[in-house]
């Protein structure tokens, strides 16, 4: 045990490396992650938003961060499958905490996310968002769409989230349209996947539906996006209602006929030539999951955003 320490989200000394700390006890950050309100030279910060208010279904998923942390645990100490190198031995990340909202105030939470977001992005650092429900994932986009410009959004999920909204809603089912009138998602590089439930307008975006995923193969998904995306600077957004229940039970809006989580994951995998500016994995409420498992695929989303953005670095 020599030269090993425990505690690893406090005591390390720098934003790279192994924590190699007992997986079942410790400080619980974001796979080990220094806890730090400081972001100076991480390549990218993982942070918590802890909102369900716009949930129209089930709430809870303001326990999402907490639970994505706590099943993150497991994983630092080896190299992550699929990735063959250690690359938390090499990636600088931060575990910048919990977003702070006003929770008598909901109507200053859109401003306060985005104003933190952009803060926080302000560097070039990745942003990983923990969710939360799906709202968050708005002002988020107006943050890197305005450090980066119209974004192509890859979205994973059971609902095209396009309802109609006046633009003063908080409503996590619309923030996909509210981001193509507002020019923040560019429709005709962006794609849905998983998608099983109707609404108004598609606002001219692909779909890969329930039935598509189901009769595709992983890599067939995975080209699609990348055509689809051409290149373009990209947000992912992965509601976990994307996946069966049967996957992810612990979720507001569960919606039958989905994919596996083996299945979305070998997309993920895959997705090493999108030229991916910022992620989120949102909707996991603990509160409806069993034995963590949704909690624990949500956390493998959120390392395998950061395994494609090690790579794409060492790529060049």
């Amino acid at each position: 045990m020599a030269g090993k320490t425990i505690d690893n989200a406090f005591t390390a000394r720098a934003l790279a490396g192994s924590a190699y700390e007992p997986t079942y006890a410790g400080a619980l950050s974001f796979m080990r992650r220094k806890y730090s309100k400081s972001v100076k030279g991480a390549d990218a910060v993982v942070w918590g938003v802890p909102f369900d208010a716009a949930v129209t279904n089930r709430p809870g998923a303001r326990f999402g961060p907490q639970a994505i942390r706590r099943a993150s645990a497991i994983m630092d100490n080896d190299a992550q499958y699929p990735f063959a190198d250690e690359f938390l031995q090499t990636l600088k990340v931060v575990d910048y905490g919990d977003c702070l909202l006003d929770s008598g105030n909901h109507n200053r939470t859109p401003a306060i996310i985005e104003r933190e977001a952009a803060k926080l992005i302000r560097d070039g650092a990745f942003l990983l968002t923990l969710g939360g429900d799906h709202f968050v994932t708005w002002p988020i986009l107006k943050a890197h769409a305005a450090q980066y410009g119209p974004l192509s959004l890859v979205q994973f999920d059971a609902h095209q989230d396009t309802w109609d909204d006046d633009g003063k809603r908080i409503d996590h089912g619309s923030f996909v349209l509210r981001a193509v009138r507002e020019g923040v998602v560019d429709p005709e590089t962006s794609i849905q996947i998983g998608i099983r439930t109707h609404a108004p307008t598609d606002c001219g975006i692909t779909i890969l539906h329930g039935y598509d995923v189901e009769e595709m193969r992983a890599a067939e998904i995975a080209e699609a996006i990348v055509a689809r995306t051409g290149g373009r600077r990209t947000y992912v957004t992965f509601d976990i209602d994307c996946l069966d229940p049967a996957f992810a039970p612990g979720t507001g809006t569960p919606v039958a006929g989905g994919p596996s989580s083996a299945r979305m994951l070998s997309v993920l995998r895959l997705l090493g030539g999108l030229d991916m500016v910022g992620a989120d994995v949102v909707e996991v409420a603990p509160a409806y999951d069993h034995a963590d498992i949704t909690a624990i695929v949500a956390s493998n989303i959120a390392m395998y955003y950061l395994g494609l953005l090690a790579a794409r670095r060492t790529r060049g």
